[in-house]
């Protein structure tokens, strides 16, 4: 794999690529990410015009309510999981076997139009062809649309009003009640069932987390990602999923960041730099999986490696309350299972 330097490839492009785990560099300070839409989101059919403010403080507008939407994939299983369904979809959606990539959530692929799968790949085209009324996408820097390229932005924004919520600079609870308040303006019902139950869910999760950084206050924690040549180890406050479970007490490993702040970049040679007993590993199709890594001997002899406190890390979570309740509960299970190896 040729290092990437932030020089010739776009922060958001190095983001993307399978050894940026530091997703969501903090650039700025976070803008004003509890901002609301403009409804309530009760569950009925809304007449009328449709407006909703989004992270960038942009206001999204409408005649009616949108249908026709077109989403970034882990936006739409967001959405779907509030009941919220789109027409079309762009990011990494499918796996080189044709199956689901890990950020398509519940979504069915299968009835959705991809315009795009990898970074930099959108098909205007098929894009205008769904008559689209609504553009989302996520946001990990300050008003850069998450994996819409630079080259055919303006003649993609043309076609539909857009929405961008914060990926990063934010936490999870903060993310997805921004996902709730979109689903909510486009008629989703917050209040049922499924997602007041999957709200306790996430609730109780956090609480067993809480508890579990408390009770193992030596445990530390590395967020890793692999390629062939390099390991990236990630700050933790640069993510949403990261930082907030710093909140909640999870100590993490600080890695000594390259310029762009995101992360430490190791040979493999160096991979034993940092002490941790546990490694949360990117779990992207886009990066080397811990069953990949088997022939790497300094991979091997990681104290976490050896005890087997080795955990997926979702590193770019879908944000609805019933997808990041398992995130902490793997997250706190680790924990109160970790030994003290590092």
């Amino acid at each position: 794999m040729t290092v990437l330097r932030t020089s010739s490839l776009s922060r958001r492009g190095l983001l993307a690529v399978g050894g940026a785990v530091g997703l969501g560099a903090v650039l700025a300070a976070c803008g004003d990410s509890d901002e609301k839409g403009s409804t309530s989101g009760s569950g009925a059919e809304k007449s009328g015009p449709w407006s909703f403010k989004d992270d960038r403080g942009q206001t999204a507008e409408a005649e009616s309510t949108p249908k026709n939407i077109v989403a970034f994939i882990g936006v739409a299983a967001a959405l779907h999981d509030y009941g919220v369904e789109v027409k079309g979809v762009f990011g990494p959606t499918k796996t080189t076997d044709g199956k689901a990539d890990v950020q398509a959530g519940d979504l069915d692929i299968s009835k959705v139009e991809v315009l795009g799968n990898v970074w930099g790949e959108f098909n205007v085209e098929k894009y205008a062809g769904l008559a689209p009324e609504l553009l989302v996408t996520a946001m990990w820097e300050k008003d850069a649309l998450w994996y819409v390229p630079d080259q055919s932005k303006d003649k993609i924004l043309e076609l539909a009003p857009s929405v961008a919520l914060w990926a990063a600079q934010t936490t999870v609870p903060k993310a997805i009640q921004r996902h709730e308040d979109l689903a909510a303006s486009l008629g989703a019902d917050v209040k049922a069932k499924k997602v007041t139950d999957a709200k306790a869910a996430f609730e109780k999760a956090a609480a067993r987390l809480r508890a579990a950084a408390k009770s193992h206050p030596n445990i530390k924690v590395l967020v890793g990602s692999a390629s062939q040549d390099l390991f990236y180890v990630s700050l933790a406050k640069t993510s949403a999923d990261t930082l907030y479970f710093q909140e909640l007490g999870v100590q993490f490993v600080e890695p000594k960041v390259n310029e762009a702040g995101f992360f430490e970049e190791l040979s493999w040679e160096n991979v034993d730099k940092y002490d941790a007993d546990i490694i949360m590993m990117d779990n992207r199709s886009s990066a080397l999986q811990p069953d990949a890594l088997t022939s790497k001997p300094t991979w091997a002899k990681l104290p976490a490696v050896k005890a087997g406190q080795v955990i997926p890390r979702t590193t770019e979570p879908i944000y609805s309350y019933d997808k990041c309740a398992p995130i902490l509960d793997a997250l706190a299970e680790a924990i109160e299972k970790a030994k003290k190896v590092g």
